[in-house]
């Protein structure tokens, strides 16, 4: 078994429970949205703290939201996308840039007009702001082969997701529901993704050791 295929190859049990588990979640929520589509219960008990200590302080919810703005999310993209590319691994450069796009695409085009849930003059279900942080954030995890990378991306990623979560909540752009939807599409549509671009690099790098330059 090669190096790289035991540093990058994520177990497909792994793979397909946490696609199934996430697309179960992305499913499941909906089916608790009230006939308005309004707040349901779970909407009101994750919200009800966040309003009960930061509506006094605005300007808090402004700070807490930047992760998930585009002027961040992109360049972050772009950014892991570079450093594959100077490493010399084209395949997961390219697989950087494309696969969470598609994934925001995907969720706009389709999965937002499916479930149809409308909040102010946009439809909420699920999240884009979260789907985008979260699969840019999950194709990274499941691309790099270094492990205190890949720790340390997930770690920041965690915390800018909910402090994200925090600010969207608390400025009314998405209820608790559409946020948790967003992260678990991102994660099984990235992972299902990835999988298929993930053998055809794992055979290229094979073919082209340079490619395993570590940095």
């Amino acid at each position: 078994m090669s190096t790289t295929r035991q540093a990058l190859g994520w177990p497909t049990a792994f793979r397909l429970g946490l696609v199934l588990l996430c697309a179960v979640v992305t499913v499941s929520l909906p089916l608790s949205f009230p006939h308005d589509d309004g707040p349901t219960d779970l909407d009101r008990d994750l919200a009800a703290p966040i309003h009960s200590a930061l509506d006094n302080h605005p300007g808090v919810y402004q700070t807490l939201v930047i992760p998930s703005n585009g002027y961040i999310v992109i360049p972050l993209l772009l950014v892991a996308a570079c450093w594959f590319a100077y490493r010399g691994l084209w395949w997961r450069a390219a697989t950087m840039v494309v696969v969470p796009e598609l994934a925001v695409a995907v969720n706009s085009w389709l999965l937002k007009p499916l479930w149809e849930r409308p909040l102010h003059d946009y439809l909420a279900y699920p999240s884009g702001h979260t789907v985008h942080l979260v699969a840019v954030a999950t194709a990274f995890v499941l691309l790099t082969d270094m492990p205190r990378a890949r720790a340390t991306t997930l770690g920041s990623s965690v915390l800018a997701m909910l402090c994200a979560a925090v600010g969207m909540i608390g400025l009314g752009y998405h209820l608790p529901t559409d946020i948790l939807g967003g992260a678990a599409a991102a994660i099984a549509m990235v992972t299902a993704l990835c999988w298929p671009a993930e053998r055809f690099l794992l055979r290229t790098e094979r073919i082209h050791p340079a490619a395993r330059l570590h940095a």
